[in-house]
């Protein structure tokens, strides 16, 4: 709109402090042009784009000889931790050496024992097809589905496969809960009951949702400790599943997600049970949607290692470690997304527990602590070590092998994070 497309006088009566304006068509059109382009965008800025509700990492899964992986349908379940109005599903062939065909693939509500409820059961296509091929290392996004989703839900994803050679499933492979197997095409079934009771999640990557305007996720990114190890099977008792309960439980706080990215054995620096933090991160960290928060918990198996090395590569220093660390921070930042460091939790007791792995654990805590490299510090050391014994978790949130929390241990982490990070 041009400077004189409005004229503005001073009235020559009456208040001076009031202006008259004469506006010109052309200033009139102009004006309107104007409104109509600052609506259009406010409403864009506005408009709910796609965050991530559920997700796991991925390893994987040699298919042995007498195994049979294929003409079956994998029911995944999965606790969502967003509402919405939208969803898509992200499908995965990470690890495959060849494409893997998808014939069908289904979503829906969870029943109980691999059931779906009833009339809530939606198809997933691709560009318009039920069947899609993933290329090797490939991850493929489904259509938008139209979906009322609730966070705390749980959702089963259920996708076929058909009769074709696989040497490698790509899984995530300690989900610590019941997933299912079913022989043939029953991914539309509503009961599971020749289902095979399995733990993987397999060739599911994400779940995304989408109808919150001011959604977002945080990624909790790590090793078992992250993953859940030692929690009680099938009742969602990590971490981060605790941290999710908090923020739903919070008004302000319920349109945040959290993503559990932990891989059990999975190192900072060197490949473990799965690739490491590093070479991962870009795919669980980088490729999820909506992703503004990231909480680091990596670096007690690259630690562990020390005791038994079984090659070179497994020694390593508290510069290698911190160096992976600022990597990771490094990494986030560029994409915008803020880091926040968690100390390393106390494993004296453990098999692979030594002396000069304590000293380097307390030295990266020293550093996370005191560096201000990271845009916050979550202390899980102090909220689990043993007051008594500082190298040991406090008895109660042991689970008993006296590296991984028990749920206790686990939901007084989840207990001790600041929302204020997150604001």
């Amino acid at each position: 709109m041009t400077a004189d497309s409005i004229f503005c006088l001073r009235k020559q009566s009456g208040d001076p402090g009031k202006t008259m304006c004469r506006v010109t068509r052309h200033g009139l059109i102009a004006a309107i042009a104007f409104i109509v382009c600052v609506v259009a965008a406010a409403e864009g800025e506005s408009s709910p784009e796609w965050v991530g509700a559920w997700a796991a990492s991925s390893v994987p899964m040699a298919v042995s000889a007498n195994q049979s992986s294929t003409d079956m349908t994998y029911r995944n379940i999965v606790r969502i931790g967003l509402d919405g109005n939208t969803v898509r599903v992200q499908l995965t062939n990470e690890f495959g050496a060849t494409s893997l065909h998808v014939e069908d693939a289904h979503i829906a509500m969870s029943g109980t024992e691999g059931a779906i409820q009833r009339g809530t059961e939606h198809a997933l296509t691709f560009n318009g097809s039920s069947a899609v091929s993933i290329p090797a290392g490939g991850i493929v996004v489904s259509d938008p589905v139209p979906m009322q989703t609730s966070a705390g839900e749980d959702l089963a994803v259920s996708i076929y496969l058909p009769a074709q050679p696989l040497a490698i499933k790509t899984c995530h492979s300690e989900s610590f809960a019941k997933n299912y197997m079913a022989p043939g095409n029953s991914a539309t079934a509503t009961s599971f009951e020749s289902a095979k009771t399995v733990e993987p999640w397999c060739f599911l990557k994400s779940v995304d949702v989408r109808g919150n305007r001011n959604a977002f996720a945080i990624v909790a990114f790590g090793d078992s400790i992250t993953d859940g190890a030692g929690s009680t099977k099938n009742a969602n008792h990590r971490w981060p599943d605790y941290l999710s309960r908090r923020l739903q439980a919070n008004k302000k706080m319920a349109n945040a997600a959290v993503l559990n990215e932990g891989i059990v054995g999975n190192r900072l620096l060197r490949e473990g049970f799965g690739p490491s933090a590093i070479s991962r991160f870009d795919r669980d960290i980088l490729a999820q949607s909506g992703v503004k928060y990231l909480i680091v918990l990596e670096g007690i198996n690259d630690i562990s290692q020390l005791k038994n090395p079984k090659t070179p590569d497994d020694i390593i220093s508290v510069s290698d470690l911190i160096f992976g660390l600022t990597q990771l921070i490094t990494r986030a930042h560029q994409h915008g997304i803020k880091v926040y460091g968690a100390t390393l939790t106390p494993y004296k007791g453990s098999r692979n527990f030594s002396i000069v792995g304590e000293q380097m654990r307390q030295a990266v805590n020293r550093w996370i602590r005191t560096s201000g490299a990271f845009d916050g510090v979550i202390d899980f050391d102090k909220t689990t070590r043993d007051a008594q014994n500082p190298a040991r978790l406090f008895p109660a949130y042991d689970c008993g092998d006296h590296l991984h929390p028990s749920d206790a241990g686990y939901k007084a982490m989840a207990d001790s994070i600041d929302f204020r990070f997150f604001r």
